[in-house]
């Protein structure tokens, strides 16, 4: 029955990027990506991340230039390769780096610094040399950018203690994921604000009983 639901969401909003503005066609990729990734699971989230990413394709071709299209086809493509995981993820993660830094050539500050926030995420998460591109250094350059963009955020504060839980400094974590609580509610996008607000709470709980 999710699955239903999901495919009429998409095929309504997708059919209508053919009338709609800019600002429309980003939020219809937004709620089926939100959807997707945090009311699905298993098999059908990665079926229903595969459909959004293909979505944002076509939103990238419909309006050339544009910074927020590529950041979604980044966020969604990233999203997609996290759940899907094994080898062939990295080329999924690629192509969502890609977008990111061909977004942030035309505007780096959109949406408050996702893209630094999505491409630290990528660069911590996807293996390093020889097998892929992953570099810690890097994913802690573009965490620092983010932060210095949106240093109260949800997914910026999310997305960073997540990197230093990985990196075992624990306490440093527990901070910043507590911050990640305090942040405003998003109530445009219950769906996104409350699965995130759950990742943070599990991150959190891991980060208190590592450092004891």
């Amino acid at each position: 029955m999710q699955r239903l639901l999901f495919l009429i969401v998409l095929l309504v909003s997708t059919a209508g990027m053919a009338d709609g503005s800019l600002e429309e066609d980003v939020l219809q990729i937004h709620r089926s990506w939100e959807h997707a990734n945090f009311e699905l699971s298993g098999s059908e989230k990665i079926e229903g991340l595969e459909r959004v990413a293909h979505a944002a394709d076509r939103l990238v071709e419909r309006w050339p230039g544009r910074a927020e299209p590529l950041l979604w086809k980044g966020i969604t493509y990233a999203t997609w390769a996290g759940a899907r995981g094994g080898p062939g993820a990295l080329g999924l993660a690629r192509q969502a780096r890609d977008a990111l830094l061909a977004a942030e050539r035309i505007d780096p500050g959109i949406m408050n610094g996702a893209i630094y926030t999505t491409l630290g995420s990528i660069y911590y998460r996807v293996p390093g040399w020889p097998i892929g591109f992953g570099d810690d250094d890097k994913a802690a350059e573009y965490f620092r950018k983010a932060m210095q963009m949106n240093p109260d955020g949800l997914n910026s504060n999310y997305f960073y203690g997540d990197f230093l839980l990985d990196q075992g400094q624990y306490r440093k974590a527990a901070e910043v994921l507590r911050r990640a609580l305090r942040a405003q509610p998003d109530p445009e996008h219950p769906i996104a604000d409350r699965g995130r607000r759950r990742q943070v709470e599990a991150a959190l709980r891991k980060a208190l009983d590592h450092a004891g």
